[in-house]
Order: structure tokens, then C-alpha cells, then sequence
């Protein structure tokens, strides 16, 4: 409505005010659009996304967080959902798309009941028993525990989550690359970091999801743990994902693309040719010392507003002279202190190359200073911001420097990269991606990141459940048995939610050109049998979906395996996105304040 009436909202506001069943119609119907978006890009055989922004720049993905974070979203209900997939590829990273399509079918179905005469409140309760009959049932019947994961069932894992992506086709190669690489940033975690797994959430308001994501794996752990186990829980790793180093390089395949384990990769070259292209470790064992500066090594000049009032001009050739040694003296420095690459993020000029070329140093400018912050973590060195120390004198401490075996500068496609090998600090690895074109390699490197955080996860973790469907429909079978336990109201939200569940299923048939109702229909029964007291047939638990031959199969045996982690978190947060957007049934728009 147009004009406020002061008569019907009991206040006058300047604004537009929309009430009841119209604000929750528009809200499903915001969130429908945003998840139909991204339902055609889930699974295996999903399609993909062009996106191009307004200066035409072209983005090729199907990782929803990816489409929905492009999109200039401008409905408050829709944003909700892109928030949402922010949130899960912040918390699990991959698993983004499901938890959008779950939480957009639970609103659709919330809103149907309302329809239908019954409360929302009474659907917010029915919802939220729900969730805590699957993820409990999902805890005792669909978790495997694998107390000592083995390669396997990581690259099982990471195959699963990238055969949706571009790099599918070429999983066994990308699958282990991802494994190797998360494994060798391993390090032990510090009292803190085990007392609060998990429960720091990357994004802001992410709180209570995380806390509760972070809770719901601790109890996955068998109870019956003998006494050697519990000790074995004190050592907990984790596996910085930061410590790894993606370069993109064009040019060769992209099964080109290679490790680094144990070294590190810059995309910078030699400031001068005159340098050396390797730098290697003594014959006596003496490793290379590597500099990482963030300060200009350029002739020194005097700060702005500052004025030299000179009466003798034979003075002016002293100044020019002193303030090219000022320079000469750091670089002299950095050399003593037994630097023999330098690294610097801002520039250096021709005067001071001469100094590193006559010493035979490595020296390369304009850095990125990210880069230089994970070398410095890789090596065990520290970026130096200044040379002054406590005195005002300028000295430059050689435990500053980073040590590896060797430096060399290579030709990596159309340039040059300078490699450090054999670091000698803490974990860090590098992966060089090859690939024909920009988009090609943006889209791997989007598609490697999911792998990563969820081999990262089962090592964190230790759990894992089926995939492909699996679990939904498992899940969904198990709800509408649990429903009719009850005799209150909620009986109906817990049938929609089980019906909800189905969605994946049914959407990924579809994706893969499938007869989604038969599939459905199929898993349905057999998951239906396996819950049947006196089942004989244990696995038919893990029945999933083979979306390339259309039919069903047991998942677990065919390595289509997710880390539980990511199954339950997203549960938790389609619920609670779907019932935050149910609960509103007021919207006020306030018209923008006139200009002056």
C-alpha cells in the first residue's frame, strides 16, 4: 500500500507497512528464487553458472556460495539464504548449495501449513524437534567412525566433493593432490585451540551455529573409548588451510599441476639479471637465509616538508652522497647479517641492485605481502617493517631471517616464480595449478578449496556418512516414522520437514536427466527395509544414489563418503535460516529521508 492509514497500523510511519500472510508470501517466494538459482548446479552432473558483472568481467562456477555471493541480492528474506551460504562454506566449505535448496524447501512447505490454518509458532516447534530427531538418529545409526582414517577415505571424500566441479573428471589426480597438501601442514594444537574447535566462526553472527556445529561432533566419538584412545585425545591436530599456498599458472594441463611438499612458491622474479637464478645450501650445511622486508630499499629521501637550508653548494654533493650510503648501509646489513635472497614488497632501485648483484644475492621487489607473511611462517623468519631498534640506531637481527636448503627462479608459463625448497619452519605447502585460461583456473581453484576444508574436516573430525542421498532419505524415512509417535500439532511441520529432506535426492536425479520420483521411490523402500526392526541387511543404511547409471547402490562401498561435520552443520542451519524467516510476519519499509 502506497499511503499509510494512521487508522489501521495504529501509528503513522513513513513508510510502507506489509502484514501477515502477504510479507510471508513474498519472503518464500524471494527465497524459492534464490534457491532456484543455484539447484540446477548440485551434484555430480550439475550445470554451470555464467555471471558477468558490470564491467563485464565473466565469472564460470557452480559452487553456490561462489554464484550467491555475486549476486546483488537486494530482498531481505533472499539475503538471509546468501548469508547462509557464506556461513556454511565458512564453517564446513563445501555443502553450500544443499544447505540453500533444504533451508528454501522448508520455508515453502512452513508456508503451505500456514496456509493451511496452522501456527507458526507451531511449526517453528515442530522444526526445531525435527532437527534434533535426525541429527541424534544420524549420530547412532548413519556416522562412521573411523578412529584411524587412512588415505582412502579422505580421497574418497575429496573426490566426492569435487566430482560436481570441473576438475571431476580428473578426481584421482586433484584428490590426492588435496590430501597431500592438507597433511602436510599437520601441527599440533594448543590447549586453546582444542578447548574451542570449531567454535570460532570465520563470519560474523556465526556464533551460535558454529557452538552448536562444534558440539554436535564431539558426542560422535564412541563412548566406550578404552583408556589408550583417551590418550591419544590429547594429542589434537590441526591443519591450517591458511599455511597452504595456491599459485595459478597458465599454460600445460592441469594435470600439470603439482605439490610443493615442504616448500614454497612466490610469484615474483630477480629485480636485475645480473643476480644469480639458485641460490643452494653450502657444502658444510650452512642453509640458505632468506630476508622477507616490508620497507622500501630505494635511495633514501628526505620525508615531505622538511627543508635543508644549504650556504655551501660543495655541501649538496655530501647530502646526495649520504643519502645514497643511508641505503648502501641497510642493504650492507641485510648481507652481514648472512641474507642471501631478499625479498621486499615494495621496490628497489637500480643503485641498490648493484650492492645485491656485486654479492651475489637473489633479490625480488613488489611482493605480495600476504605471500611473503606465509614464507616467513614456512621458513621460520619474521617480516621486518623497520631496521630502527630500541637505541634509534638501525641494526637488522639475523634471527629474522627464514632458512630453507634452496632458492632457485623458475619459468612457470608466461613467467618466472622464485621456489624455495626445504623450508625450514613450520608446515606450509604450495600448489601450482596449470590450466588453459582464467576462468578454467579461478574454477579449480574454488573446486580444490572444498576439497581441502573437507579433507580438513574428517581429519579433524574423524567421521564420516554416505553420500549421495543417503542421508537424506534415510533421515527422511526415520522423521515420518518419529512423527507419528507424536500426539500434539507438530506431527504435520515434522512430516514437511521429512518430506523436505527429500529435495536433494529428487534434485540430483533431476540434474543427472534421471527419473527422480522411481529413484526416490527405490531409496525410499530401501531405507525403509534397513529401519525395520529385524532388518538382516545392515548395509542397506547406506544406500545412495548412481546418478551416471540411474539406479541405487551402497554408497559407502562405492567411496561416495562426506564428512559428518558437514551433514549436520548444514541441517543446523537450513532449520534455523528457515525458521528466522518464518517467524516474521511484519515488514516496515521506511522511505528514504528527502534531500537537502
Amino acid at each position: 500500500m502506497s499511503a499509510p492509514n494512521p487508522a489501521s497500523s495504529g501509528l503513522f510511519l513513513n513508510g510502507q507497512r506489509e502484514t501477515g500472510q502477504d510479507v510471508r508470501v513474498g519472503n518464500v517466494t524471494a527465497a524459492l528464487a534464490v534457491a532456484n538459482i543455484v539447484k540446477s548446479s548440485l551434484g555430480p552432473v550439475g550445470l554451470d553458472k555464467m555471471l558477468v558483472d558490470d564491467i563485464g568481467d565473466v565469472l564460470i562456477t557452480n559452487d553456490g556460495a561462489t554464484i550467491l555471493a555475486q549476486l546483488d541480492v537486494e530482498h531481505p528474506a533472499a539475503r538471509v539464504l546468501v548469508d547462509l551460504a557464506q556461513l556454511q562454506d565458512h564453517e564446513v566449505g563445501d555443502g553450500t548449495t544443499s544447505v540453500v535448496i533444504i533451508a528454501s524447501e522448508l520455508l515453502r512447505r512452513g508456508n503451505d501449513l500456514v496456509k493451511n490454518g496452522i501456527h507458526p509458532t507451531t511449526i517453528i516447534s515442530g522444526y526445531r524437534t525435527a532437527l534434533k530427531a535426525a541429527v541424534s538418529y544420524l549420530k547412532k545409526q548413519m556416522v562412521m567412525n573411523v578412529s584411524e582414517l587412512n588415505d582412502d577415505h579422505l580421497i574418497q571424500a575429496a573426490k566426492t566433493s569435487m566430482s560436481s566441479k570441473i576438475i571431476g573428471k580428473e578426481s584421482d589426480f586433484f584428490a590426492r593432490l588435496a590430501v597431500d597438501a592438507v597433511k602436510s601442514v599437520k601441527m599440533k594444537s594448543s590447549a586453546a585451540d582444542v578447548a574451542g574447535a570449531g567454535a570460532t566462526a570465520d563470519a560474523p553472527g556465526a556464533g551460535a551455529g558454529a557452538g552448536a556445529g562444534a558440539g554436535a561432533v564431539a558426542p560422535v566419538k564412541p563412548a566406550e573409548t578404552t583408556a589408550d584412545p583417551g590418550k591419544k585425545e590429547k594429542v589434537r591436530y590441526k591443519y591450517p588451510l591458511s599455511a597452504i599456498h595456491i599459485l595459478k599458472a597458465h599454460g600445460k594441463s592441469s594435470l600439470e599441476s603439482h605439490l610443493i611438499d615442504g616448500g614454497f612458491a612466490i610469484n615474483a622474479q630477480r629485480a636485475a639479471q645480473g643476480m644469480p637464478t639458485a641460490v643452494e645450501s653450502t657444502p658444510d650445511g650452512q642453509p640458505v637465509k632468506i630476508a622477507m622486508l616490508d620497507m622500501n630499499l630505494q635511495r633514501h629521501r628526505m620525508a615531505m616538508g622538511v627543508q635543508v637550508i644549504v650556504k655551501d653548494p660543495a655541501e649538496i654533493e655530501n647530502i646526495k652522497k649520504r643519502e645514497m650510503d643511508i641505503t648502501k648501509e641497510r642493504i650492507r646489513k641485510i648481507i652481514d647479517a648472512g641474507a642471501r635472497v631478499v625479498l621486499t614488497t615494495k621496490g628497489v632501485d637500480d643503485l641498490c641492485m648493484k650492492y645485491f648483484v656485486e654479492a651475489g644475492v637473489i633479490a625480488a621487489r613488489r611482493c605480495n605481502k600476504d605471500d611473503l607473511k606465509r614464507l616467513a611462517k614456512a621458513t621460520g623468519g619474521k617480516v621486518v617493517t623497520t631496521m630502527a631498534d630500541m637505541e634509534g640506531n638501525e641494526t637488522f637481527d639475523a634471527d629474522c631471517l627464514g632458512t630453507c636448503n634452496a632458492v632457485r627462479e623458475e619459468r612457470i608459463g608466461d613467467g618466472e616464480m622464485i621456489y624455495a625448497y626445504g623450508c625450514g619452519g613450520g608446515g606450509a605447502s604450495t600448489i601450482v595449478l596449470r590450466g588453459a585460461n582464467e576462468y578454467m583456473l579461478d574454477e579449480m581453484d574454488r573446486a580444490l578449496h572444498d576439497s581441502l576444508c573437507v579433507v580438513k574436516r574428517m581429519l579433524e573430525s574423524n567421521t564420516l556418512v554416505p553420500g549421495g542421498g543417503a542421508v537424506e532419505a534415510a533421515l527422511s524415512v526415520h522423521l515420518e516414522e518419529f512423527a507419528t509417535t507424536l500426539e500434539s500439532r507438530e506431527q504435520l511441520a515434522i512430516q514437511e520437514y521429512a518430506d523436505a529432506l527429500l529435495v536433494i535426492p529428487k534434485t540430483l536425479a533431476v540434474n543427472a536427466a534421471k527419473d527422480s520420483s522411481e529413484l526416490v521411490a527405490k531409496l525410499r523402500a530401501a531405507h525403509a527395509k534397513s529401519q525395520k526392526d529385524g532388518s538382516d541387511d545392515a548395509s542397506l543404511k547406506y544406500t545412495g544414489l548412481d546418478l551416471i547409471n540411474g539406479e541405487i547402490r551402497n554408497n559407502l562401498a562405492a567411496g561416495v563418503v562426506e564428512p559428518a561435520i558437514s551433514k549436520i552443520k548444514s541441517l543446523r542451519f537450513a532449520t534455523e535460516a528457515a525458521i528466522t524467516i518464518l517467524r516474521i510476519d511484519d515488514r516496515i519499509t521506511l522511505n528514504p529521508a528527502p534531500q537537502q
